[in-house]
């Protein structure tokens, strides 16, 4: 892979190439904080936004809802997905979250991880209002994004971090504090239940064990020093979050549709 489309690609996929397949800004942890509130069950038809690689699908296919859609914009991750859960009753579609074509009213649980801190607030609003219509009556919706603090957080430094934030990661990230992904949420009609934080710690060497496993670390260890513009990327992705980590987390909200 040549220099300057290791410099252009994102993080998200810089990452799943040396080998990391949990990409969630909270890690494991977080995830299952937030699939434990979500609960999960037979008698639930349940709506994945951008599963990617398919982490967080395998531990909700794991408990055996009554349906399971995973909608992806990306191609590639559709036929991987279709292909590795085709045993299952799991159905992947390719398509923009945001016009799901879901039937209204379909789904009991929707959720969707490390998705609306990568758009503009105006795109996050379409994405949860899209929730909003395919959900049931009281039916959940759960996030796990990006996060900063404190509330209060001043504007100028808010828009500085997420301004060296997309220019490490190749994203326009645009993450909120817990209260406005709490107001935004409760604008397009939910009402936010319960709310779970964690360190942004995505790159450091504890978390990367406790997600990946001991095997799972290494590989991804020989990969960033067998490629020296992988190797680059990483450690500036790395510095940026270390820099901000009193100002950045990860945060999972649930919330009911009212």
């Amino acid at each position: 892979m040549n220099t300057e489309k290791i410099e252009k690609m994102s993080g998200h996929w810089l990452l799943a190439k040396l080998g990391k397949k949990v990409l969630r800004p909270g890690g494991v942890t977080l995830t299952q904080k937030m699939l434990s509130m979500l609960n999960i069950t037979s008698n639930d038809d349940v709506v994945e936004f951008a599963p990617g690689l398919g982490f967080t699908a395998q531990m909700s296919i794991n408990r055996r809802p009554k349906s399971y859609i995973g909608i992806d914009a990306d191609k590639n991750s559709v036929n991987y997905l279709s292909k590795k859960f085709e045993k299952s009753n799991a159905v992947f579609r390719l398509g923009n979250a945001a016009q799901s074509l879901l039937p209204e009213q379909s789904a009991d649980k929707v959720y969707g991880e490390a998705m609306l801190s990568m758009h503009a607030n105006h795109r996050k609003a379409e994405l949860i209002r899209e929730a909003y219509r395919i959900l049931k009556p009281q039916g959940y919706y759960a996030i796990h994004e990006l996060t900063l603090k404190p509330d209060d957080l001043d504007e100028n430094v808010k828009l500085y971090i997420q301004k060296e934030l997309a220019l490490a990661i190749k994203v326009n990230a645009r993450p909120l504090t817990i209260s406005e992904w709490t107001e935004l949420l409760e604008k397009e009609g939910f009402k936010v239940l319960r709310t779970e934080t964690a360190p942004m710690h995505l790159l450091e060497p504890q978390r990367i064990i406790n997600d990946e496993g001991i095997w799972g670390s290494i590989t991804i260890a020989k990969n960033i020093l067998l490629h020296p513009a992988m190797r680059k990327r990483v450690l500036k992705m790395k510095s940026i979050f270390k820099k901000y980590e009193k100002n950045m987390g990860a945060v999972t909200i649930i919330a009911r549709k009212e």
